[in-house]
């Protein structure tokens, strides 16, 4: 099964950067699980938690978000938020 390229930055810093199997994240619209081979996709980010799970059963990343957006294109989900930090699980 193909991966996901993701990155998760804030306005200052890149939060996490990497390959996973899956991104979950609070939208306006909802709650939205991204898979590889999803359509292409533009969402603004809610204020929430974004769960990433890391390729290769690492430990699954947990940033709280504040507002931004999310993007989705060939398997690359790009996470730009106006404040975001790493959450110690």
């Amino acid at each position: 099964m193909a991966d996901l390229t993701v990155s998760v930055v804030s306005a200052d810093q890149e939060i996490w950067s990497g390959r996973a199997s899956m991104v979950v994240a609070r939208t306006t619209e909802g709650e939205i699980g991204i898979l590889p081979g999803h359509e292409p996709l533009l969402a603004i980010l809610a204020t929430g938690e974004v769960r990433v799970t890391v390729a290769g059963g690492g430990a699954p990343i947990r940033a709280q978000a504040d507002g931004g957006f999310l993007s989705v294109a060939q398997d690359t989900v790009t996470i730009v938020a106006r404040n975001a930090e790493l959450v110690s699980s």
